[in-house]
């Protein structure tokens, strides 16, 4: 039976090694095999007619594939092991985004400070969606806030969070549905149909997560109107998810995110989400940092409360 160390020590080991080295590119990451599995997937499936199921089976297929490998796998590896605690502790590593989503982000205001717009613009479009080639300095900030929101939810507090309920297989099968929805979630002529089931599936893994997030988010902050804002503008994106991290940042900063850009060459009217149009500065980036990092830190030791009071260690 699995017992508190076979969870925690896995889990403090993966999450000391994402901040202490991120993501490396040189190493082989996990999900760039996801990401070449649902290309042979697509490339095979999609064309002809009953896209959606089709979709909706190389979901499937793939969630199963991927939760029941690492659960057999982890399950042959001997009790207790050395070997067991090193596998789980690198497989956590690779299931959290944390250190790569703030360093990412400061580079990018450290490019815009240090080598001007353009610089700023090129580096702002390895980490997000919309087209960067015209965005002004309070464009740049505010995707990099926006992104510190949403992606402290998809990347760092919904693995952690699946980890607790499914331990390694539980973070990956959600990491296999992120990076589907990542790749065929779009609402294209190309992949409406056949990714329409891995859209939807994301978003309902999401609900929880990204509300958990948010809440997090003012909790460590201690912010009133981060609160309020959650209320008000949370369902105000046009993702059912992301939008309550934005709001409660919004809040927390008092400032205001969303409003229109392009997206795959297209004109996307977002709504607003906060009421302040101010001008956003580095600080609120290196705040943003912070509140970060505090959440990941706070949702890590609130699953070792939860484990140690469920193996009535507490």
């Amino acid at each position: 039976m699995t017992d508190y160390p076979d969870i925690i020590y896995p889990l403090l080991a993966g999450f000391l090694l994402d901040l202490l080295i991120g993501d490396p590119h040189w190493l082989p990451h996990p999900i760039r095999w996801f990401g070449w599995l649902i290309s042979k997937g697509e490339t095979l499936l999609n064309k002809g007619d009953r896209r959606r199921w089709k979709g909706a089976f190389l979901t499937i297929a793939l969630v199963l594939f991927v939760f029941f490998v690492l659960w057999f796998g982890l399950m042959l590896l001997p009790e207790k092991s050395i070997v067991f605690y090193v596998i789980a502790s690198i497989l956590v590593f690779f299931g959290l985004a944390n250190r790569s989503l703030i360093y990412e982000s400061l580079l990018v205001i450290r490019r815009l400070k240090q080598e001007g717009i353009e610089a700023g613009r090129k580096q702002l479009s390895r980490i997000v969606g919309r087209d960067t080639s015209n965005l002004n300095e309070q464009q740049i900030r505010t995707a990099v806030l926006e992104t510190l929101a949403e992606n402290l939810s998809d990347g760092v507090i919904a693995p952690l969070f699946y980890f607790a309920i499914g331990g390694v297989p539980g973070m990956f099968a959600y990491k296999m549905v992120n990076t589907l929805d990542s790749m065929i979630g779009y609402k294209n002529d190309r992949y409406r149909e056949f990714g329409f089931f891995a859209a939807r599936l994301d978003d309902v893994l999401n609900f929880i997560p990204a509300r958990l997030t948010a809440f997090l988010m003012v909790l460590v902050t201690l912010r009133r109107r981060g609160f309020s804002y959650l209320f008000k503008f949370g369902n105000q994106h046009s993702s059912p998810n992301a939008g309550y991290p934005e709001a409660a940042l919004s809040g927390i900063l008092n400032c205001r995110f969303g409003g229109p850009n392009i997206y795959h060459g297209k004109l996307v009217k977002k709504p607003f989400i906060g009421l302040n149009f101010r001008i956003l500065s580095d600080s609120d980036v290196y705040k943003s940092c912070g509140i970060n990092m505090a959440v990941a830190l706070l949702s890590v030791f609130l699953i070792c409360v939860f484990f140690m009071y469920n193996f009535r260690i507490l």
